[in-house]
């Protein structure tokens, strides 16, 4: 299995820009460490070949919050939700759904 955990880097941080550097670098070191650390043991045999995507971002009181974007079989998602949980992470949840217009048909 290929894990790969991305940054969603923040760019609406006020007032200084010297904070956006520090928390964009917290966040880049977060997801490596999430990838190449904790989550290493996914890479190896007895998994899949599949690939596993995750984004972490801040939410609105910077509590650094994770999602898996692709589809993975849920004892994946079940130990990268207790990974994540036990760093403190939370789950990124959403109220919308990305819908492309090149899927919708017409009648």
């Amino acid at each position: 299995m290929t894990v790969t955990v991305l940054a969603i880097l923040e760019t609406d941080f006020r007032p200084e820009k010297a904070l956006a550097k520090v928390m964009n670098d917290r966040l880049q070191r977060a997801a490596s460490e999430l990838q190449n650390v904790h989550l290493k043991s996914l890479s190896g045999r007895g998994f899949s070949t599949d690939d596993l995507v995750i984004y972490i971002s801040y939410n609105p009181k910077y509590k650094i919050r994770f999602r898996i974007v692709n589809d993975v079989a849920a004892d994946i998602e079940y130990m990268v939700a207790e990974c994540c949980g036990r760093l403190g992470y939370i789950l990124w949840k959403t109220n919308s759904v990305a819908v492309d217009k090149n899927d919708l048909f017409a009648f």
